[in-house]
């Protein structure tokens, strides 16, 4: 049966519209439908560079808000929110006009999935202080789909998926100095349990490794309390609920572990803890999935790459994973 895939093409003005022509220039005829969502001269401009047409039907916002698009056969789509008929295209460059066309196009977005005429959301990397700038006051793509969706930060978890390691965080995007006031138990346990959920999907055992917040996992508590009165407490109560899950463990040696295929998936306290090592492996080929909401979201894992816009250099293996786990998630009925 054909999927609804839709493609956000984040900032304008970054990489996103050229990892969607390149990618168009290289697939094969596809068996989903996929709807791309933005100003449509930003996606002309690269694909006259590339010299591929323009493989793509426009649909109006009635078509793709109200109309059922499950009647559409495969193939490439593209809709372009209210307000940016005009875009003035920069490429390469920030500016908050991009970050008007990135959360426009994540509003439409939302509203689409949120009607059931799509399965899932594959998102192009925006610039948060383009997003922030144009007055949609989020840190990012997973806070502004949570509210969107209705879940909250605190229904999601952040997950970067590569091909042999894989990290959800328990906190996303705060500054250092708040980590430890955001690592609660409640927290700890939606992540294990998303988590849990995500890997056996993904066909993969194994119990998922914890982190500890402190160096040495606290080391008996004589570096921080944190791991015997919050981390320990969670992990126990998700065992109780059927999670398997191991820890916590020191920072420092759980990434060699699952590397090693001890653990199917680490879930890291903060944003570098997990990602650091993650990135350093898996640098270009890793896909940020959302897990927690009603649909399924992946991301490429790099940001807008101003300075790469035009070159035709930016490796692709990111967005095409995000495209290929997109599909496998939706076939498998995320």
């Amino acid at each position: 049966m054909c999927k609804t895939i839709l493609i956000t093409l984040g900032d304008p003005n970054g990489l996103g519209p050229e990892l969607v022509c390149r990618w168009l220039a290289a697939r094969q005829a596809a068996a989903s439908r996929f709807v791309l969502i933005g100003p449509e001269s930003a996606l002309a401009f690269h694909a006259d560079r590339l010299g591929i047409g323009r493989p793509w039907t426009r649909l109006s916002l009635v078509d793709t808000a109200e109309r059922p698009l499950s009647g559409r056969p495969p193939g490439i789509y593209l809709t372009q929110p209210d307000g940016l008929e005009r875009f003035s295209l920069a490429p390469g460059q920030f500016s908050a006009l991009g970050g008007l066309a990135a959360g426009l196009s994540l509003d439409l977005a939302c509203d689409i999935l949120l009607k059931g005429q799509a399965r899932a959301l594959v998102t192009c990397p925006l610039n948060k202080a383009g997003l922030k700038a144009a007055g949609f006051d989020f840190p990012g793509h997973t806070e502004f789909l949570a509210e969107r969706a209705h879940v909250g930060p605190q229904g999601v978890c952040m997950h970067l998926c590569g091909p042999k390691l894989r990290v959800s965080l328990a906190t996303t995007h705060p500054p250092l100095k708040d980590v430890p006031d955001l690592v609660t138990e409640a927290r700890i346990v939606r992540c294990l349990t998303l988590t849990a959920g995500f890997v056996k999907t993904l066909g993969l055992r194994g119990p998922v490794g914890v982190c500890g917040l402190n160096p040495h996992a606290g080391e008996a508590g004589t570096i921080g309390d944190e791991e015997a009165r919050i981390i320990v407490p969670a992990i126990e109560r998700a065992r109780q609920s059927g999670i398997d899950a191991a820890g916590p463990l020191p920072g420092d040696t759980i990434f060699h572990r699952a590397w090693q295929g001890e653990f199917p998936a680490v879930l890291a306290m903060y944003h570098d803890q997990g990602l650091a090592p993650l990135k350093l492996v898996h640098f270009g080929q890793a896909v940020n999935v959302t897990l927690g909401l009603p649909f399924v979201r992946t991301s490429v894992d790099h940001g807008t790459g101003y300075d790469l816009v035009g070159k035709d250099t930016a490796d692709m293996g990111s967005f095409f994973a995000a495209v290929e786990l997109a599909g496998r998630l939706t076939r498998a009925g995320r």
